[in-house]
């Protein structure tokens, strides 16, 4: 134990009992998947941080270069552990090689680990074969990972061979300020659709190059707005050059999350046509902005919604078409509840403070954990990952750790200047907000 810890660690935060609860914590989010990029595992990084800062805890996002804008290498890993005094590690979705990169390094260096898996895989597939083995020697020694809903969680102890116990499930969220309705922003001689999604295969993309021209047959004032950028966009633009839709089908490219709200409330219907997902937050949006929602009966999207809030179909386009028609003309019946009903119903189901208060409840249960170290780690993947499997990645461990030890040697942590902290227990935005405080309570006595 006492050679693990000489490798490179973080000071263990200064509050909270030995059980971990009530600790402050120091996190850092790890994944190839965050701002500027847009997409749902980006939001949830995001406003799961800004949640937990407010709640006191100190949050570091790491994250792989996007033009310009430089993110971090691997050999720079353990200098940001180390200087952040991070102890835990957060890594996100299964898609992420800095993740599992993350995570490996973590565990060496006897960090706590958690992981958040974002998405479904199946298991017949070569890809989806591999990945399920990367993720069973990624997760076999994780202290704790999080799914986003019950058939993510069973999707992944499957796949990762996991127990149960120690995977938690926590759903993500929206802001309903930031997506209430506005019904005025409705063309009143129309119908429209919204899709906002990625245009790649695993969406759905070719689902709804089969429904526009159907749709729009029957329906001479019906129309699409669909907000989102990928390679399957030369899909809707062939339909629309085909079927000559070009004033009835607007393709309005990537949209900026602060975007997203405005082209919401001029639809009506949203549409989601997704071939798997764990969780869906664009059709969560969606409803809180009021509008009816149509989507596809896959993955975690069952759990999502009410029953009387969402139109579930077939992931087929003849199942989809019926289903929007059957909202079509509940819209143009006016049998539909009011934009304002629905947003209050939404608003309070998923909130980004009820995320936090669950994942800081993991953060307290995983501090209280012990990181195994290298011997019984060893073991653990030679005997959980198979004899082959196992045995390469156990060797890889001991690489991993003899490394650490030589930059332990090259840099000692001892000698690391402590990074300023912006948040958590130590944050100068918080010491400013405390002077802040006494200054103007000084000023009204005075």
């Amino acid at each position: 134990m006492s050679q693990r810890r000489k490798v490179g660690t973080s000071p263990k935060p200064d509050s909270g009992d030995s059980s971990g609860v009530g600790r402050k914590h120091s996190i850092c989010m790890v994944s190839d998947f965050f701002y500027p990029n847009m997409g749902g595992v980006e939001s949830h990084i995001y406003q799961l941080s800004q949640c937990l800062i407010e709640k006191g805890h100190k949050v570091v996002v790491v994250t792989h270069a996007y033009g310009r804008r430089k993110g971090v290498s691997l050999p720079l890993l353990r200098c940001v552990f180390v200087r952040e005094r991070i102890t835990v590690v957060h890594a996100h979705s299964s898609f992420s090689a800095m993740a599992h990169d993350a995570l490996f390094h973590a565990k060496t260096m006897g960090l706590n680990t958690v992981f958040t898996d974002h998405s479904l895989f199946g298991f017949a597939d070569l890809s989806s074969v591999l990945t399920n083995k990367l993720l069973t020697v990624s997760l076999c020694d994780t202290n704790h990972i999080v799914c986003v809903s019950y058939t993510s969680k069973e999707n992944t102890v499957l796949r990762g061979t996991l127990q149960p116990e120690i995977v938690s499930v926590i759903p993500n969220a929206v802001d309903p300020t930031d997506f209430t309705p506005d019904p005025s922003q409705r063309q009143k001689d129309r119908i429209t659709i919204v899709v906002v999604s990625r245009l790649v295969y695993r969406k759905g993309i070719d689902l709804l190059g089969g429904i526009i021209p159907d749709l729009c047959l029957k329906h001479p004032d019906l129309h699409f707005l669909i907000g989102g950028e990928g390679p399957k966009r030369i899909v809707l633009e062939e339909v629309r050059e085909k079927y000559q839709l070009h004033d009835r089908v607007r393709l309005l490219g990537a949209l900026e999350h602060k975007d997203v709200r405005g082209v919401l409330v001029q639809g009506h219907i949203f549409l989601n046509t997704s071939l798997t997902e764990a969780f869906c937050m664009a059709i969560v949006e969606g409803a809180s902005c009021g509008l009816q929602v149509v989507s596809t009966r896959v993955g975690g999207i069952p759990e999502v919604l009410p029953e009387d809030l969402i139109t579930l179909c077939e992931p087929t386009v003849r199942s989809l078409c019926a289903g929007l028609e059957a909202v079509i003309a509940k819209e143009r019946s006016g049998s539909v509840p009011a934009p304002a009903s629905i947003h209050a119903r939404v608003k309070n189901l998923y909130t980004w403070r009820n995320v936090a208060e669950r994942t800081e409840k993991v953060y307290d249960r995983v501090a209280a954990e012990e990181v195994l170290p290298l011997d019984r780690r060893l073991r653990r993947l030679r005997s959980h990952c198979g004899p082959v499997a196992g045995s390469i990645f156990a060797f890889v461990a001991v690489l991993d750790f003899l490394f650490l030890l030589l930059l332990q040697w090259l840099a000692p942590c001892e000698l690391m200047d402590a990074a300023v902290d912006a948040s958590g227990p130590r944050g100068l935005w918080r010491q400013d907000a405390c002077f802040k405080k006494a200054a103007k309570k000084t000023d009204e006595q005075t």
